[in-house]
């Protein structure tokens, strides 16, 4: 059995020993002969005594002086106090209750009386100490959930005439925190928060801890708030908690309305605060009637998706894509769109995010799989040509085990190969989590399916990473097109992308084009297929098959223009960079027929014509030994200007391995010895 300690303070020791005489069955008894002794006690074992029997007159340190160090010590002051007193001192009494004792008994001592006193002043002592652990919050010291609602109401209702504010806060990745520096930072961090908390109330108001990283106070109104003032708050708390960056967001709520329940307040200040959560530069949100309107506005949508996937609201379209060589239909990207019976069609931008949040996402993307294979199978059934069409994975997928399952079983349903589905990740996935992205896309891609990365030029992929990803097509951002395009030929990394994409031996789509210019621009620097609004807006299928249509009724039109085309273009140019001429001569003799020749004379001419004809030179034949600069360096720009890494080289000089060697290892597509034929 665990007995429960009291500290005896009395200098007479007969009176001790009665005390330890009727404590002694039930009480593990401490005894001190005066104050200073029992202040030492008190500091060995301030955690076990339950309550203390003290006698007021006592030599060294009499009771009044060890009851007012007592009461200023924190580590004590809630231990009970019941003085021992004559039965004549009355002024004693009252001094002692004065200076913080709880109780008194007189001498002599009654043992049934001591007793009951006692037992009852450590199960009151013992109550509210229960009692406080679900008032306050043991780590930070601030109000509890439940009694911050109880004490916020009590606020409200006796000042009627006050403007009281509801400030809530929510800390970003709380959990990272703790993961990274662990759980005592985490704790030094919440405490901070606290501490701000209070000094920001500073007896104003009311302040209290709501779910771990979530803090609220009610506050009587006094300033405007700003950015400046929430985004110093911040600062302030990093550098309190030393956990260096700690992304704060804040939510205020106005109390006008006052017959809105309580706690509907304080969750309406937390939505405003996670309506900017990802959104830098802005630390705190005010609840407005906007803010109101988007969340039922997305509640709305919320509520209705189940039941509009199920009657069929949601609807594919298709968006044409072009092969820009030739200008004809390649293939679509597969879309959403709703439908609705009452609102009408609906702008992806808006439910999109939402279903990404709320992970319906998934379930529309197989949706979106299931009638593009659909549409895929009727147009090879009525003998169109056979397209793939791209579809949209989204993050929310790869995480999902049976994706590569469920991928396959729609295929095989539809009776169509994997690669009839291009599968669209955006390249801000692959940075999230590289390798359960590279591992989920690798297994994809052994069994057929063709990977393109989606939105390529609006996220941070670096060259290496990129180098690193399984994929088979890059799909150029939309906004990147338009920027890029906007810049003079010589200027941007369009031309550099494209080489990239060469090196790698991956296709290229451009995607938003809305202008000729941008379409001639890409045509340039050889992309391989371009979407927009400039070919085509996105259709409903049945208008996408008339396409498919028209596109196989004019096949043979199409190759005759073709032809027609062919003849009506510049012939491709063969430059002959060389310093001897009846050399030149004789390759310009060789191959007239064949290409327009053009000829330079040493290094300076050729880049010069390099910068003048890139987009029509189809093969250099390019002599190691110019002047000015020599055909090494010509060579090493050839290589270095990804825009024509597409040309053909054949390095020429007197039959020399080491110089052969150094022109093939520097990119050269093949080395000619001079003397050497024609043929």
């Amino acid at each position: 059995m665990i007995y429960k300690t009291i500290l005896v303070v009395e200098d007479n020791e007969i009176n001790r020993t009665m005390l330890n005489t009727i404590l002694a069955d039930q009480y593990q008894v401490l005894e001190a002969e005066n104050g200073e002794e029992a202040l030492s006690l008190l500091e060995q074992y301030k955690d076990e005594i339950s309550l203390i029997l003290l006698d007021l007159v006592m030599p060294v340190m009499d009771g009044y002086t060890f009851l007012s160090i007592m009461k200023s010590t924190p580590d004590y002051a809630t231990i009970p106090v019941i003085v021992t007193t004559q039965n004549d001192g009355e002024t004693d009494e009252v001094a002692a209750l004065a200076h913080g004792a709880t109780d008194f008994v007189a001498k002599p001592y009654k043992p049934q009386v001591i007793l009951h006193r006692v037992a009852s002043i450590i199960n009151l002592r013992e109550t509210a100490a229960m009692v406080n652990q679900f008032q306050y919050d043991r780590l930070t010291g601030l109000y509890s959930k439940e009694f911050f609602y109880r004490k916020a109401k009590d606020l409200l209702a006796q000042n009627p005439q006050k403007r009281y504010d509801v400030i809530c806060s929510d800390i970003e990745n709380f959990k990272l925190i703790n993961d990274v520096f662990g759980i005592p930072a985490g704790d030094r961090l919440l405490c901070g928060i606290a501490r701000l908390y209070t000094r920001l109330v500073n007896g104003r108001g009311l302040c209290g801890r709501f779910n771990a990283d979530q803090f609220v106070c009610l506050l009587e109104h006094g300033w405007e708030y700003s950015n400046e003032m929430f985004r110093n708050a911040e600062i302030e708390i990093s550098a309190m908690s030393n956990t260096r960056s700690v992304s704060l967001k804040w939510g205020v709520f106005a109390v006008v309305d006052r017959t809105i329940p309580f706690e509907q307040m304080c969750d309406r200040a937390l939505l405003a605060a996670r309506s900017i959560k990802g959104q830098y530069g802005k630390y705190f949100a005010t609840y407005d009637d906007k803010l109101r309107n988007k969340l039922l506005r997305e509640q709305a949508i919320t509520d209705g998706m189940e039941a509009a996937l199920k009657e069929g609201q949601f609807v594919i379209y298709l968006q044409p894509k072009y092969r820009i060589q030739d200008y004809r239909l390649a293939g679509a990207e597969a879309l959403i769109r709703w439908n609705h019976p009452e609102w009408g069609f609906q702008s992806p931008a808006e439910f999109i995010p939402l279903f990404e949040k709320n992970g319906f996402i998934t379930k529309l993307d197989q949706f979106v799989w299931d009638r593009t294979c659909a549409a895929l199978r009727s147009w090879d059934d009525k003998g169109l040509p056979a397209i793939a069409v791209s579809v949209n994975v989204s993050r929310a997928d790869i995480y999902n085990a049976n994706l590569a399952d469920f991928l396959m079983n729609t295929v095989n349903k539809y009776g169509l190969s994997p690669s009839r589905l291009h599968l669209e990740i955006t390249e801000s996935a692959y940075t999230e989590d590289p390798n359960q992205i590279i591992e989920t896309v690798v297994s994809l891609r052994n069994l057929g399916f063709i990977i393109e990365m989606d939105d390529f030029g609006s996220g941070y992929s670096s060259l290496n990473m990129l180098n690193q990803r399984p994929l088979d097509i890059l799909k150029l951002d939309m906004k990147f097109i338009q920027s890029e395009t906007a810049k003079p030929n010589k200027q941007g990394i369009l031309r550099f992308i494209m080489g990239l994409a060469r090196w790698m031996k991956l296709s290229v789509v451009a995607e938003g084009v809305e202008t000729p210019e941008q379409m001639e621009r890409l045509r340039e620097i050889g992309c391989d297929y371009a979407q927009g609004y400039y070919m085509a807006r996105p259709m409903p299928c049945d208008q996408f098959e008339e396409l498919l249509r028209e596109q196989a009724g004019s096949g043979e039109q199409a190759e005759e223009a073709e032809e027609s085309q062919q003849e009506d273009r510049p012939r491709q140019i063969l430059l002959i960079a060389d310093e001897d001429e009846t050399y030149r001569g004789q390759v310009r003799e060789t191959f007239k027929e064949q290409f327009e020749v053009v000829e330079a004379a040493d290094g300076e001419a050729a880049l010069g014509c390099i910068a003048d004809y890139e987009s029509r030179i189809g093969a250099v034949v390019l002599s190691l030994t110019l002047s000015g600069p020599d055909g090494f360096s010509v060579l090493e720009i050839l290589q270095r200007e990804k825009a024509v890494w597409n040309i053909c080289a054949i390095a020429t000089a007197s039959a020399d391995a080491g110089m052969e060697e150094r022109a093939l290892e520097m990119g050269a597509d093949d080395f000619a010895g001079k003397p050497h034929t024609m043929k």
